[in-house]
């Protein structure tokens, strides 16, 4: 763990630290003469691949760069004890021995000091990999080779800030990852190289963004040498932007599902938003007809399949019902979503149908049916 006072020295962003930090000592100066300056730039868990493959090409006796400094997002509070934790990037780096003087935290990649810092760093090359900020034009001037970024789609298909989610919200049945060279419009630089993946229609959007940042991560390391040399520059692919879809950010409202639409629309939402915001739905319980006892529940759903259409009898199109491994649900369409076991939607509603048929049985002295 580290003590306030690393944690203050490890993200204040002063001159003294950053003036500290360029000055190399004569040894090191020796090693790395030859090799090129690259900074990369990024702040989530799937940035984290990017730098472990650019931190593992470097060590190689043929490698022909050096990461001479990381660029990522101020420390946050996160967890459940809110703690004030550095980004996971910024914590891999540290874990692999990288100088915290050159982990550089800026708010903005805009501001005068660190532009001054990374100017006289000298970089020749910059990678951003979900880094978080936009970068201003006095910072796309300062490496001469530009700057190169992993975005998770077929550019020009899903520009924005949740390509991954949006893809896998519209069902798409492949995507991508795209390398290219950040321009000042939001992801439409030149394209350097794509890769083609296939999407199962179970995957989540965690599991697929890691995927696709995993080969990014390939695709980047294979590219670098025409990246150096500067002929992936002048044989990039200009963006046809005739062909532009965008992917806006996702908001918390867009959570909630509505069983009026099909089922296939409300599994891919299931799946594009996993890991956040989630998904959730309102649930009318009745407990009793003849009363008109009932609640509204408002639950979590995190795992879904679309189900066959025979599952659910037709005088039954506003039940729900258990059947094998799944709550079934009457969708739009007339088509049914199943919400899987490992859902908390699923072991809530298996304790509440139990209770309510207990209460039921003890009424009646048989089980009655429940409405839901």
């Amino acid at each position: 763990m580290y003590s306030p006072s690393m944690l203050r020295r490890f993200f204040c962003f002063n001159a003294a630290a950053a003036s500290s930090s360029i000055t190399p000592s004569s040894s090191t100066t020796t090693i790395t003469s030859k090799k090129k300056s690259l900074v990369f730039l990024g702040s989530p868990q799937v940035s984290a691949t990017v730098l472990d493959a650019l931190f593992n090409a470097s060590a190689a006796p043929s490698s022909s760069f050096e990461v001479t400094a990381i660029v990522t997002q101020p420390p946050s509070r996160r967890d459940r004890g809110r703690k004030v934790m550095p980004s996971p990037v910024a914590q891999y780096a540290l874990d692999r021995g990288f100088p915290s003087e050159l982990i550089f935290t800026p708010e903005r990649a805009g501001e005068e000091t660190f532009l001054s810092n990374l100017r006289a760093l000298q970089p020749e090359l910059c990678i951003t990999a979900a880094y978080g900020n936009i970068l201003p034009t006095k910072f796309l001037n300062i490496p001469p080779l530009g700057t190169v970024n992993i975005h998770p789609s077929l550019l020009p298909l899903y520009r924005g800030a949740a390509p991954v989610q949006r893809a896998l919200q519209d069902g798409v049945k492949e995507t991508g990852v795209s390398l290219a060279f950040t321009v000042r419009a939001l992801d439409a630089g030149p394209v350097i190289a794509r890769e083609r993946i296939e999407v199962d229609d179970q995957i989540k959007a965690p599991d697929l963004l890691a995927l696709l940042f995993y080969e990014g991560s390939k695709l980047l390391i294979c590219k670098l040498p025409s990246i150096f040399d500067g002929s992936a520059k002048v044989n990039a692919e200009p963006q046809d932007d005739s062909k532009v879809t965008l992917a806006p950010k996702i908001s918390p409202e867009e959570s909630w599902l509505s069983f009026d639409e099909e089922a296939l629309i409300l599994h891919n939402k299931v799946r594009a938003f996993a890991g956040w915001p989630g998904t959730r739905a309102k649930v009318l319980v009745i407990a009793d007809e003849s009363s008109n006892n009932h609640n509204i529940l408002e639950l979590k759903i995190i795992t879904t399949r679309v189900g066959s259409n025979d599952k659910i009898r037709d005088n039954d199109v506003h039940d729900i019902a258990f059947i094998k491994d799944a709550l079934v649900f009457p969708c739009g369409g007339c088509t049914d979503l199943e919400v899987g076991e490992n859902s908390l939607l699923y072991w809530y509603c298996c304790f509440l149908f139990l209770i309510i048929f207990w209460f039921a049985a003890l009424e009646t002295g048989i089980g009655s049916s429940t409405s839901w």
